[in-house]
């Protein structure tokens, strides 16, 4: 069993750690404890229906529809463009650090639109989850479900002990200097991956 579910674990957890936009929104819900566990059972089951496409061979529809990569490429870059557009306003204006009392809280229902299309409009998530581990699932014929199954298990431990564990951090984004901090990464960040995918390397 382990032979075939702790690679995907470990392959799908080193996917999943890197700053992205799904892992920023998912760190601000935690900060300000609002929609947390929505928010990660979001981000963990849409993870797992990308993981299962992925192994199931969905990967391999981009060979058949040549244009799917690079709507997918383009449509990402302008959303995460704006995305990073956003941050960076934020980290310039900000003057509010986190306090108990904060009450700029988004109804439930836009709080999850903003984390589905955070999630699924990410060209990243594709390349990550269904083309490269649907792609090394190939070496476990036979046990692709024990494989999906590991990357599955670290992509629901990552994201609740990262909305989860963001409290911890509380103290420090009292300080607004934190939160601007916090943003002006996150925006770069996320116009760096925009202009990755537009600009040929």
């Amino acid at each position: 069993m382990l032979n075939a579910y702790l690679p995907g674990f470990l392959l799908g957890l080193s996917l999943i750690v890197a700053i992205g936009a799904q892992n920023a929104f998912v760190l601000r819900q935690g900060l300000r404890r609002t929609h947390v566990f929505a928010v990660c059972l979001v981000c963990a089951l849409s993870d797992a229906v990308l993981i299962t496409a992925g192994v199931a061979g969905f990967g391999s529809l981009a060979r058949f529809l040549p244009w799917l990569g690079g709507a997918m490429r383009y449509g990402g870059a302008v959303f995460l463009g704006l995305y990073a557009l956003r941050s960076l306003r934020s980290a310039w204006r900000n003057e509010a650090g986190l306090v108990p009392s904060d009450a700029d809280e988004a109804p439930l229902g836009r709080t999850i639109a903003f984390c589905l299309a955070v999630t699924w409009l990410n060209p990243h998530v594709y390349l990550d989850t269904v083309s490269l581990l649907g792609s090394v699932s190939t070496r476990y014929d036979g046990r692709r479900a024990l494989f999906a199954a590991g990357a599955m298990t670290a992509s629901f431990l990552f994201f609740f002990g990262l909305g989860y564990g963001a409290r911890l951090l509380r103290p420090l984004f009292a300080d607004p200097r934190s939160w601007r901090v916090l943003d002006a990464l996150i925006g770069l960040a996320m116009g760096g991956i925009a202009t990755s995918l537009v600009v040929p390397s």
